[in-house]
């Protein structure tokens, strides 16, 4: 379907610390609400919850979006941190930060999805319910991960590896991430987007900060015990019932390897293979996927 016209960005920013860390963050809804925490992946910014946004307010949530560590207008974090752990511990203090109570839930899309799986294994008492989408929980997807077909989709996690994507990703006004969209979300228009990752990650120490995330996953367990914990809580099984959506023509994470995703999951839990969607698919389907998530959230 056509999502267009655009509804209003989120608003207004508050910046809050956490974790040592300048964190700014789109906030909508009423004070009093429970917390929805929305988290975004790469290439991307919380404006991908714009969609979202205004059906969860009107569901009564206090919807929080932020713009994950090193992700302008967050800072840069001093300590070089970008481990799942520590992306975990961020939702877990923004929890702290806004107020939430033992009814907030937390919604994650791309590395959100990992950062989700870490808060809601770790500090399973924060979260209600659990929403993640297009990264499947890494014990089901472990052996598909491997196949050719995926890794080929995946070449990109290792050519960050390399310092040469300081040099490929910025090029021609970051043509490189137009064309992730594209290849993410065949047939989608994506320039709205891009224009808020580029402002997101445009200055170098923020691509390098972008570019942290895919680094800190050859890099072994963190150092931090606080952040080693909730890595390893990642991949179990979290406590809450979760709803796990994923595009059927996916171009980053195929949906043919995603595994059994339901046996990974809590009981009362659930499964959505959007068709006709990709990679973003809240972009791409958002009155369905909508549907999905605030049926999940308030049933």
């Amino acid at each position: 379907m056509d999502p267009s016209p655009q509804p209003p960005d989120l608003h207004p920013i508050r910046t809050v610390r956490v974790n040592g860390t300048e964190i700014a963050a789109l906030v909508s809804g009423p004070a009093t609400g429970p917390l929805a925490l929305c988290l975004h992946g790469f290439p991307d910014s919380p404006h991908t919850w714009r969609h979202l946004t205004p059906r969860l307010v009107e569901a009564g949530f206090r919807v929080v979006a932020p713009f994950m560590r090193g992700y302008a207008p967050s800072a840069v974090p001093a300590d070089g941190r970008y481990d799942i752990g520590t992306l975990g511990l961020d939702a877990c203090a923004l929890h702290d930060a806004f107020g939430g109570g033992d009814d907030a839930v937390i919604i994650g899309h791309d590395w959100g999805a990992f950062a989700t799986y870490a808060a809601a294994a770790h500090q399973p008492e924060r979260w209600r319910r659990v929403v993640t989408a297009s990264v499947a929980p890494q014990a089901s997807m472990a052996e598909g991960f491997l196949t050719y077909d995926q890794l080929r989709r995946s070449w990109y996690v290792f050519f960050f590896q390399t310092p040469l994507a300081e040099f490929a990703v910025p090029a021609e006004n970051m043509a490189f991430i137009e064309r992730l969209w594209a290849d993410w979300s065949p047939g989608y228009d994506a320039n709205d987007d891009v224009a808020r990752v580029k402002e997101a990650i445009g200055a170098p120490e923020h691509l390098g900060a972008a570019l942290g995330y895919y680094r800190a996953m050859f890099a072994g367990p963190p150092d931090d015990p606080d952040a080693a914990a909730a890595q390893a809580a990642s991949a179990t099984v979290a406590p809450q019932p979760t709803l796990y959506l994923h595009g059927s023509t996916d171009g980053c994470m195929g949906v043919d390897i995603i595994g059994p995703v339901a046996d990974h999951l809590a009981p009362g839990s659930r499964v959505e293979i959007v068709e006709g969607a990709g990679h973003f698919l809240h972009l791409e389907q958002p009155d369905l996927v909508g549907d999905h998530i605030i049926g999940f959230l308030t049933e």
